[in-house]
């Protein structure tokens, strides 16, 4: 995750963190890799890609490196994948899991990357732009290093397309008043702006595919929606007080009834790179 955050999300400083916090984190962003609709996604943003053998990758944002390591996969043999994370101790965690594959961790800062021009085929970067204080930034970075004819893939969130059902509405909507830009990005809509400024920056054979994530019981939506996770400790909550055990009570009665239905929408937008 990336160091310049519009708000003060619970990914803004990883490495700054209680090192039990730093561990939660690690294993919610293993568990959400691990999630249905993310892998969903991720073939969604696989296709969009289009990684092939021999080809030198970027993943940027890389997190515990699982993508990296599949990418890896594709790329052999000869190719290479460089994983880079702004936190150092989740790079740490990304070496300990790795796997043999042709995956080189670094870490860095996606809107200034250590990094050569022209030197990757293509580049990967996953939720990672709705955090940075400039996306514009960062994608000029990633154009940057990818060469002439390389493709770019970018996949965020629309946290504005988040809705729920089965719960109170106007409690929904106190709850998320709060949350947003703690639980969530203050960039909420990041996701639905992608297509545009990739065609601003010139980009050619650009796709654009809404995957709406659906999560039909609570304990489905926790693993990517921390508004509705009880294992997120309360000093966590930005809500007066009772909100949160009001609104996780409703969550829970909505799933004992089967009611319980959440949605919403990553987006996957990909480009090449002119030239």
């Amino acid at each position: 995750m990336e160091p310049a955050q519009k708000e003060r999300t619970p990914f803004a400083d990883i490495d700054g963190l209680p090192a039990s916090m730093s561990a939660m984190l690690l294993d919610a962003l293993t568990e959400m890799g691990r999630h249905p609709e993310i892998r969903r996604v991720r073939r969604v943003a696989f296709e969009a890609l289009s990684p092939q053998p021999g080809q030198r990758l970027l993943d940027a944002g890389s997190g515990e490196g699982e993508v990296a390591r599949h990418l890896a996969v594709e790329t052999q043999p000869a190719g290479e994948v460089v994983a880079l994370d702004h936190s150092a101790s989740i790079t740490a965690a990304a070496v300990s899991r790795h796997d043999g594959s042709a995956v080189r961790y670094v870490t860095g800062d996606v809107c200034a990357m250590d990094l050569p021009a022209d030197g990757f085929d293509g580049v990967w970067c996953e939720r990672v732009l709705q955090h940075v204080d400039s996306a514009e930034q960062a994608i000029g970075e990633l154009i940057r290093v990818t060469r002439p004819g390389g493709r770019i893939c970018l996949i965020d969130t629309d946290w504005s397309s988040l809705a729920f059902d089965g719960m109170p509405s106007g409690l929904g909507e106190v709850v998320m008043a709060h949350v947003r830009g703690h639980f969530t990005p203050k960039q909420h809509d990041m996701g639905r702006t992608l297509r545009r400024r990739l065609v601003a920056n010139g980009l050619t054979g650009i796709t654009a595919t809404p995957v709406t994530c659906l999560f039909t019981s609570p304990e489905s939506a926790a693993v990517v929606l921390p508004m509705v996770n009880p294992r997120v400790p309360e000093e966590s909550w930005a809500t007066p007080p009772g909100l949160r055990d009001e609104w996780l009570a409703c969550v829970d009665a909505a799933g004992a009834s089967g009611t319980f239905l959440a949605v919403l929408t990553i987006w996957v937008v990909a480009g090449t790179v002119p030239g």
